[in-house]
């Protein structure tokens, strides 16, 4: 079976790994990729948002599963396209999809499945939005409604810091995405990252994670779309593990009575509130970073499990993990999440994937002409590592973390530390 794969992420070269490794799999084709490579991948020049190409290079290529990785084709409906087509498709359509891509439309959609959240106002209109703001005090989140990139959430410690977010969305910093803001109770506890394979019936948990959102270490600086994160979460309790699956069977049985197909990958981005889990979004693709320590530690056929998925015939799949770790560090360029420069020369990472258990995945880079790999974006780099305890996975990725170098190279190197600390690190 030829298989693409849509996007040009760190989640899409996990993505293509894993298939590439796949019994069941010949050629694989990704668009429209990037510097990274792998044996059996095929960069393919489709613009993701451009369905009429991807139908017709499927059909050029006998390709027999599209599998769409970033949220803004989903959005965008490639997946419908693609279904219309009469081509299999692993994603979840326009519809399922609002889940993402309208944060008022998944809060309300919680609402009307009683899937606890934080309490929440959405508005169009700034001064309405400014009042709501004095009206609840600080702590407080505000969030674009639309896709932002992972950038349109602001936790605020104070009213001024809320206010300014408030404006800034309205002012355009994230074009259209902000023309309806969503305003939330601030939760507290540890976060936590569950996501699900379905066939819009059958739920199959994947191992859970825990991103690191922010830019600088302890924690702090804007956020980001992630900086780092580590496979299986200890501080996660088996009662909770259990009630964040049975909530995310609740959303797929929800979708489903709302007439929804849904069949892809659905994301928990759960808090572990005193009070219990509380769902503090949804995304409806592989997370990114979570990817990169997830699908490394998969033992089943990749491919299988989402041909399955696109076929409807999930429940035909038992899904088999390693037991070990992973921890996986994000290189980023200069400046990131802000502005920042690309075009810089990158070196050492056959260096460091000779260090046993290691796999840099390629993010943001681009492969020129002369050979020479180059920086690309702002997320270059996903480091990852895998290993038989959690404090041998951490020390494995940092060596190899130092063995890579470009202009401007940025990371944390407290990737995890409160995963050691144990739960008292958050209460």
């Amino acid at each position: 079976m030829n298989i693409l794969v849509i996007g040009s992420g760190g989640r899409e070269h996990a993505i293509v790994c894993s298939l590439a490794s796949s019994a069941v799999s010949d050629t694989v084709f990704v668009a429209p990729g990037n510097g990274g490579s792998a044996p059996g991948v095929v960069n393919a020049g489709l613009a993701a948002t451009d369905a009429e190409a991807v139908c017709a290079f499927s059909r050029e290529h006998d390709v027999g599963l599209v599998v769409i990785g970033p949220e803004a084709p989903l959005v965008a409906g490639l997946a419908d396209a693609v279904r219309a087509a009469g081509i299999a498709c692993f994603g979840p359509g326009a519809q399922g999809a609002r889940l993402e891509g309208s944060k008022q439309f998944s809060k309300e959609f919680m609402g009307r499945h009683g899937i606890p959240t934080a309490s929440f106002g959405s508005f169009t209109d700034e001064a309405t939005a400014h009042d709501y703001l004095d009206s609840c005090g600080s702590p407080i989140v505000v969030k674009a409604d639309g896709l932002a990139a992972g950038k349109g959430v602001t936790v605020a410690e104070t009213l001024e810091e809320a206010h300014r977010a408030v404006t800034e969305c309205f002012e355009g910093r994230f074009g259209a995405a902000g023309a309806t803001v969503v305003i939330e109770e601030s939760l507290t506890g540890p976060e936590c990252s569950l996501l699900v394979f379905t066939d819009g019936t059958t739920v199959l948990p994947m191992a859970p994670a825990q991103d690191h959102k922010r830019a600088q270490e302890g924690d702090t600086g804007p956020n980001t779309g992630g900086m780092g994160v580590y496979s299986p979460v200890p501080i996660v309790t088996k009662e909770e593990h259990d009630r964040m699956l049975d909530l995310m069977e609740k959303t797929v049985a929800g979708l489903r009575s709302e007439g929804i197909e849904y069949r892809g990958v659905l994301y928990g981005g759960f808090m572990l509130t005193p009070d219990g889990p509380k769902v503090l979004e949804y995304n409806v693709r592989f997370g990114d970073p979570e990817t990169q320590v997830i699908l490394p530690r998969l033992k089943t056929d990749l491919a299988e499990v989402l041909n399955a998925a696109a076929h409807g015939r999930l429940a035909d799949v038992r899904l088999e993990w390693d037991d070990g770790w992973a921890v996986s560090v994000v290189l980023a360029s200069a400046g990131y999440p802000g502005p920042y420069e690309v075009g810089r020369a990158v070196t050492g990472i056959e260096q460091a994937e000779a260090i046993e258990g290691v796999r840099v995945y390629h993010a943001g880079t681009k492969l020129l002409d002369s050979g020479t790999l180059v920086t690309d974006g702002g997320r270059v780099l996903n480091v990852t590592a895998l290993a038989g305890s959690f404090s041998e996975a951490r020390d494995r990725v940092y060596r190899a973390v130092d063995c890579i170098s470009f202009e401007g190279k940025q990371f944390r190197r407290d990737i995890g530390l409160r995963a050691l600390k144990g739960r008292q690190e958050w209460e």
